[in-house]
């Protein structure tokens, strides 16, 4: 991770908004950033001087743009905006989400196509620096001319309005302001609209949940191994000349992944060679590289969408200073993040609805190649982890519905001037909790593995697998008598969401892919 990142309107990095909102990275301005700002404000101003009709500058919004608006009044134009579109409802976005808001929409603005005044930058960073995150909901945006509701609760504390979250407890903003010496602004001209007009609350989502997916994609290859050696399954489907001839990167990099981690198993060795064990195994083990790597692919489509997007003019109007012209289009429209965060909702679904089949298979008798009935040491009297795979079957079923596409819900907004909208922000709020539910559905196949794996000792499982099992077993001990066990899989499960079980395994196996 960046230990800082310098903002200067270019493109940013995935990895430079993970940094910032989930590791707290500072973020400096360039000190050339005013100067490459200084013509679009300069252009909007003799806009308004002028007297031009121009859209947001000296009209209304939506459904009102033929309402004119008096130049003297431009910049209460502004203000009334945001009070105006500040009708978010629901529980709060997470910290980490506003952080990455603000990051964005500062190099959005940044760019010099808004029209607003360097200060408007530097006061985001302010809120950011000083850890004043906006009180933002997370319910309101149709995701169509821009994340509206959102980025007004988000601009409010700019002009002393609204509320901030300070170390986790909330506050009147312009009271925390005035704790840091900082005045509310006085917008100009348009600078409120440009502050509303964007796609960083969906991109967010995105960007954030593509940084977790590939977490998963390493958890679930690393599952599927310690399964695999649980069920005393075959490595012959993970052999790469399968891959090669056909070569979805996804696929190829999955079973790639799963070998590396088999390495040096004695449980894969005690059968490799018996052609009578099992000719061939099911397809939650054998076509794992394939459903893995679908999934795979999906996402890495999601990280070109949004590493595009990290790029992007998203503004309406956007200011164009060279040509001296200020046009009206859609950029800020969500649609191609829309698809993405629904595609990636799907694609994280997948994962885990094959994960779940597994951890079936190592709790039923029929077909667990001799494991105990639900992995228990004394079954009838104990049930062993039989609840534990109804709970994956819960968050499977959960996220199916989940899956349902945000995007082809379409609903007019503003007197149907706005007569398709993309629903971009509800696919990331969908694919945050799909993202949450398959990591725990995940951390039920871990926790059953390990215990799969203990039954095959004394042969010990591969260098990766192994490390794994070993940080699994530090948190939750072999199940030899009927306890609770939801606590375990939620431990089990920070470790997937964070990163630490897989990076057990890379300790001896080395990166994954």
């Amino acid at each position: 991770m960046p230990e800082s990142i310098v903002l200067y309107g270019e493109p940013l990095r995935i990895d430079q908004v993970v940094a910032v909102a989930e590791h707290g990275a500072p973020v400096a301005l360039d000190p050339g950033l005013a100067g490459q700002m200084r013509p679009a404000a300069d252009l909007v101003e003799r806009v308004v001087e002028d007297g031009r009709t121009v859209y947001g500058i000296t009209t209304g919004f939506g459904a009102l743009a033929s309402t004119r608006i008096e130049p003297s009044r431009a910049d209460e134009l502004q203000l009334e905006l945001l009070r105006s579109h500040a009708a978010g409802v629901g529980d709060p976005l997470p910290d980490e989400h506003v952080r990455a808001m603000l990051l964005l929409r500062a190099r959005s603005l940044a760019q010099g196509h808004s029209g607003v005044r360097p200060v408007v930058v530097e006061r985001l960073l302010d809120l950011l620096r000083l850890g004043l995150l906006p009180l933002v909901p997370g319910q309101g945006s149709v995701g169509a001319s821009g994340d509206l509701a959102p980025f007004a609760h988000l601009a409010l504390p700019l002009i002393g309005e609204g509320k901030v979250r300070v170390d986790g407890v909330v506050r009147p903003a312009a009271e925390a302001l005035a704790e840091h010496g900082l005045e509310p602004l006085r917008l100009r001209a348009k600078e409120g609209l440009s502050l509303l007009n964007g796609t960083e609350g969906m991109l967010a989502f995105g960007v954030l949940g593509v940084h977790r997916s590939l977490r998963l994609s390493r958890a679930a290859d690393l599952a599927c191994a310690m399964t695999v050696e649980g069920l005393l399954g075959s490595e012959r489907p993970f052999h790469p000349r399968i891959h090669e001839v056909r070569p979805h990167p996804g696929q190829i990099a999955s079973a790639e992944n799963v070998r590396r981690l088999l390495a040096g198993s004695e449980i894969a060795a005690s059968h490799r060679d018996d052609f009578t064990h099992a000719v061939q195994d099911a397809y939650s083990l054998r076509c794992a590289p394939q459903v893995h790597g679908a999934s795979r692919d999906t996402f890495s489509h999601a990280e070109s969408v949004f590493t595009i997007e990290l790029g992007s003019v998203v503004d309406n109007p956007i200011v164009f200073p060279e040509a001296g012209e200020i046009v009206s289009g859609g950029n800020f429209h969500g649609q191609p993040l829309a698809f993405a965060l629904d595609f990636m909702a799907i694609a994280a679904t997948e994962l885990g609805s094959i994960s779940e089949r597994r951890t079936d298979r190592m709790l039923d008798p029929n077909h667990s190649c001799g494991l105990p009935p639900f992995l228990s040491p004394e079954a009838g009297l104990h049930s062993g982890y039989m609840l534990a795979q109804y709970a994956a079957a819960a968050l499977v079923a959960e996220n199916r519905v989940l899956s349902h596409p945000a995007s082809v819900e379409s609903i007019p907004t503003s007197g149907s001037q706005e007569d398709h909208v993309s629903m971009g922000f509800g696919a990331g709020r969908k694919l945050w909790d799909v993202l949450d539910n398959t990591a725990r559905v995940l951390a039920v196949e871990l926790v059953c593995a390990a215990q799969a794996i203990d039954f095959r000792s004394p042969l010990r499982p591969g260098a990766g697998t192994g490390a794994a099992h070993r940080a699994i077993r530090e948190q939750v001990p072999h199940l030899d008598a009927d306890r609770v066990v939801s606590d375990e899989i939620e431990a089990v499960a920070s470790m997937v969401r964070d990163g630490s079980l897989v990076a057990a395994a890379v300790a001896e196996v080395g990166e994954l892919r």
